[in-house]
């Protein structure tokens, strides 16, 4: 089982005293509750994704990775290198249940749990040393209970910023710990590769690596002006305070959700109106829902539009009033593709609803001779029922009875 990446200055019996900030991440989070509903797969390479010929990779289990296979692969890439790999569709109300459970296990220990998707989040156990002892300690613990309740693993990085508790996270995996002691920080980081850092992709690790900027210790000492002229003044900055250590932010536990979304990819390019129309009313549905459980309202509705040759329109439409309604996002969003009307075949559309804000803080405006029961009544039915029976078992009458060449819908959020 990894510890500290090996090396034994950032094991977990290292000074933590001023280490407070922990990033547990889930280890191959979809393919590991797969597993767990499946025992039989255990040992085996698991592929979590979309299994049509457009899919991608999701997650998968590190026997599959050994194959090199990764997340955000295409399928067929995957199915290449590792055929014998046993390959699922996504299950993402088995994954949100996990992490809700798992998160709960963060925020026995501390109010101060900041997710940031459904497999990983950041915690300050600062004020948590009295009841549960060092930082270390708290990590320890977490993965235990973690094994223990849900029979999954985690990998924690402990460190003083959130910066590097997430690359002590990453250099734990997979079902490790790693600490960073206060006084060791530019000695963990400065041997990292630069794109390590981030907010450096591929094409801005290699700018910099041609200038000779290969390791983080490397971006530390190179002159200001340098890396100024090289990526802007913005990034620059941000790139040099997290290269010399610093990371101002704290652990914050609202996360305040900008918009709500899901998209679809078509196994093959769509012409058809009506499969369009339908695929936009099952996303349309989805998106609802979604607001719903959030307890959220939003004004504008966006539609995308991938075609064929995989150009990108996007269009949005801001509403009188807020809505959750999926039938009133749903009806935006195909009167934004009737006006588009795309002379080509689709490859992939999506609705999203943005400006959003709390249902009890946002009036809904009445409306005079409406009856007093409509679509938000209905749909908050369908929620009970879905809740109690499984969201498959209900939904618009038009989507029921089709055979449905999606690859599956994604759910998406910035």
């Amino acid at each position: 089982m990894p510890r500290g990446g090996g090396d034994p200055r950032f094991g977990p019996d290292a000074d933590d005293s001023g280490s407070p900030i922990l990033h547990v991440d889930m280890d191959a989070f979809f393919a590991s509750v797969e597993v767990r509903r499946r025992p039989e797969l255990r040992g085996r390479p698991v592929v979590v994704g979309g299994v049509g010929p457009r899919g991608v990779v999701s997650s998968a289990s590190y026997e599959a990775r050994r194959y090199g296979v990764r997340s955000a692969m295409p399928t067929m890439r995957a199915r290449a290198l590792c055929p014998h790999a046993v390959y699922l569709p996504p299950d993402f109300t088995q994954y949100t249940a996990a992490s809700r459970a798992v998160m709960q296990i963060f925020r026995d220990v501390t109010p101060l749990v900041e997710p940031l998707s459904l497999d990983e989040a950041f915690l300050d156990v600062a004020g948590a040393r009295r009841l549960f002892g060092p930082p270390a300690e708290i990590a320890r613990r977490i993965r235990e209970r973690v094994a223990a309740e849900q029979e999954l693993t985690c990998s924690v990085g402990v460190a003083p910023t959130k910066f590097v508790a997430k690359l002590g996270s990453t250099r734990a995996k997979p079902d490790g710990l790693l600490v960073v002691p206060a006084d060791r920080v530019l000695d963990f980081l400065h041997p990292l590769p630069v794109g390590a850092l981030w907010g450096v992709g591929e094409r801005s690790a290699e700018t910099l690596r041609r200038l000779g900027l290969n390791t983080i210790g490397d971006l530390a000492e190179a002159p200001y002006g340098m890396l100024r002229k090289a990526v802007g003044e913005a990034s620059a900055s941000h790139l040099h305070e997290l290269a010399s250590g610093r990371d101002p932010r704290t652990v914050s536990p609202e996360h305040v959700e900008k918009s709500i979304g899901a998209e679809v990819t078509f196994d093959a390019d769509v012409a058809d109106p009506v499969e369009i129309r339908r695929a936009l009313l099952a996303l349309s549905d989805k998106v609802g829902a979604r607001l719903r459980r959030a307890g959220q309202v939003g004004r504008t509705v966006s539609l995308k539009v991938r075609l064929t040759d995989f150009r990108t329109v996007n269009r949005s439409r801001t509403l009188g009033v807020s809505t959750d309604v999926a039938r009133e996002i749903f009806d935006t969003a195909w009167a934004l593709y009737t006006v588009l009307d795309p002379a080509e075949r689709v490859r992939l559309v999506g609705v999203r609803v943005e400006g959003l804000a709390g249902v009890t803080e946002t009036p809904q405006q009445l409306t005079l001779g409406a009856p007093e029961r409509g679509w938000r009544e209905a749909e908050a039915a369908a929620d009970a029922a879905a809740a109690r029976f499984g969201r498959s078992v209900i939904g618009p009458a038009s989507l029921l009875g089709k055979r449905d060449t999606r690859r599956g819908e994604n759910p998406t959020r910035p």
